[in-house]
């Protein structure tokens, strides 16, 4: 194995953090869909059947010789991707802020996910207070590689909007959930978890603005608000 990708493997089997979340949140024994999942370090983690999505080939390649479930895919067409649609968890780190569509890409997550299934969601956020960026350990959510940009009111906004409702919001950084709590306000980067709520609709005021828009009823097909008049595919009028 690469120098490079061991220590990668090795940085996040020896994280705090991230083994407090496996353990609050019983990810070892869950089928988790990683999205964004690099050489798998994260996913070899997750419980059996798990699978990692991403871009670079070379991940890819390397999941084959090693054992390890990754697929080439964009994620945000991740409703195209031909994956299996039961997954219990959708793991996505570092990534939320890296897309072009994050509303699209949060419903869209729902054609994979269980009705119960539970998204964590791993994102840089804004700190409240903004002397704090003077600190480079503050500032990573300003990365010059980000297009989307969260405070921590925002991204839960963001996430319910599309559909999950939030459970948690912590950093993972404490074991203790009380600890966590306090130090929120200051933590540079934040761990949504939220449940699929398999009921969201998009408001009437909504469906009125899109009533006429081919573009947006790939979106309602999903919450099944689909506007009956479009029933071809979408895909093959691009």
């Amino acid at each position: 194995m690469n120098s490079n990708i061991q220590k990668r493997f090795k940085a996040v089997k020896l994280s705090k953090t991230f083994n407090n979340i496996l353990d609050s949140l019983v990810l070892r024994d869950k089928k988790t869909l990683d999205l964004g999942c690099g050489y798998g370090e994260y996913l070899v983690n997750f419980g059996r059947g798990s699978c990692g999505v991403t871009t670079a080939k070379n991940e890819v390649d390397y999941g084959k010789e090693n054992g390890v479930s990754i697929v080439y895919g964009n994620v945000e067409i991740i409703d195209e991707l031909k994956l299996d649609n039961n997954f219990k968890v959708i793991w996505a780190n570092n990534l939320f802020e890296h897309i072009l569509s994050p509303h699209a890409f949060l419903i869209k997550l729902k054609v994979l996910a269980e009705e119960d299934a539970m998204l964590v969601l791993g994102v840089p956020v804004i700190p409240r207070f903004n002397f704090l960026l003077r600190f480079k350990k503050f500032r990573g959510s300003l990365s010059t590689s980000h297009i989307n940009f969260f405070t921590k009111d925002s991204l839960v906004l963001s996430v319910e909007r599309a559909g999950w409702r939030v459970k948690d919001v912590r950093s993972f950084v404490f074991k203790s959930v009380f600890l966590d709590k306090m130090t929120n306000f200051i933590s540079p980067h934040l761990y949504i978890i939220a449940e699929n709520n398999k009921n969201f609709k998009y408001h009437n005021k909504k469906l009125k603005e899109w009533e006429n828009d081919l573009y947006y009823q790939h979106l309602l097909k999903i919450t099944k608000q689909k506007n009956e008049k479009y029933k071809f595919d979408i895909q093959k009028e691009r």
